[in-house]
């Protein structure tokens, strides 16, 4: 049997976020965005990882660089609802 995989999605706002990020900030995404599909959304291993609440999630790409993250649908979607500085960030 296969190892589960998750499917990570983000609305055209996110889109736009991520083309504003530092080139650094935006390779640090991609990798999130790798290990969210391999593992779904609870990521210890990165720098400040937390529940935002039911089914949202949070941590760091660098200090002042943050991305938010919903658990969705039967638990293998996961939509990707902010990345940006802490500044900007939705909660």
């Amino acid at each position: 049997m296969g190892e589960k995989k998750y499917t990570v999605t983000w609305n055209k706002r996110v889109d736009k976020q991520i083309k504003k990020l530092p080139k650094k900030i935006a390779q640090l995404f991609k990798l999130l965005v790798i290990d969210l599909k391999n593992n779904g959304a609870i990521q210890k291993g990165w720098s400040n990882f937390s529940s935002l609440g039911k089914n949202k999630y949070h941590c760091h790409l660098a200090y002042s660089w943050i991305c938010c993250w919903e658990l969705k649908n039967n638990k293998i979607e996961l939509e990707v609802y902010y990345v940006g500085s802490r500044e900007g960030s939705p909660y």
